[in-house]
């Protein structure tokens, strides 16, 4: 058995599944359409420059979910599936997942986005294993607005691996073939933590620093 980790945003899908919750929110009207898409752009361009502050972004995405009820956030996270993340879903990155299913890969996806916005994509690709920020959750099943733990994120995702896989008695080292497949210089840490990294769709820094690695380079799609 080898392991194949996957990130989520731009590599199996090519949008921010983080950034399109936040402007579905703005659409539907669930919140103030100036100030909301505002900070959630900057937030976006923090992201993509490398210096976004992961727990402030999230104290910021889950404060968001935790002014609604749970019910209430299901049932949009259903409507936010049909319009916005179904219609994005490749073939190709769906092929590619189950290629490494079909090995008998231990398959994961591993995301910054929280498990809320998350959960139901990860589902949509026959991933079972899904490593997100977690949201804390009262004994009713309401989002509170904190965090649970560290993010995953950067470093935290290479942390956040290695408790996964200790439950499972298991380690990197576990595994004759470790895959990592992500499009962020974010990710480099657990990139380099890998035996295998496969710079996906990847963004100017990462493309620039998986070439001087002589890391192999995936094109799923150019949007």
């Amino acid at each position: 058995m080898n392991l194949a980790l996957f990130d989520l945003d731009h590599t199996l899908i090519p949008v921010d599944s983080d950034y399109e919750w936040g402007q579905f929110l703005v659409r539907i009207g669930a919140v103030d359409a100036v100030a909301f898409a505002k900070r959630n752009a900057d937030f976006f361009a923090q992201y993509q420059a490398g210096t976004l502050d992961p727990v402030e972004y999230l104290e910021f995405a889950l404060g968001t979910l935790a002014q609604f009820p749970r019910a209430q956030l299901d049932e949009w996270h259903r409507q936010f599936m049909h319009e916005v993340i179904a219609p994005v879903i490749r073939p190709v990155a769906l092929d590619l997942v189950k290629a490494h299913q079909d090995k008998d890969d231990l398959v994961a996806i591993i995301t910054a986005t929280n498990k809320f916005v998350t959960a139901p994509i990860a589902k949509a690709f026959g991933v079972t294993n899904l490593i997100a920020a977690e949201p804390e959750e009262s004994e009713l099943g309401e989002i509170t607005g904190r965090l649970r733990g560290i993010p995953t994120s950067g470093p935290g995702k290479v942390i956040h691996t290695d408790t996964w896989l200790a439950a499972q008695g298991k380690s990197l080292n576990s595994f004759t073939r470790s895959y990592f497949y992500s499009d962020s210089q974010n990710d480099i840490p657990l990139l380099s933590a890998v035996t295998h990294p496969v710079a996906t769709n990847p963004n100017a820094l990462l493309k620039a620093h998986a070439q001087a690695q002589g890391w192999p380079i995936l094109t799923l799609f150019d949007d």
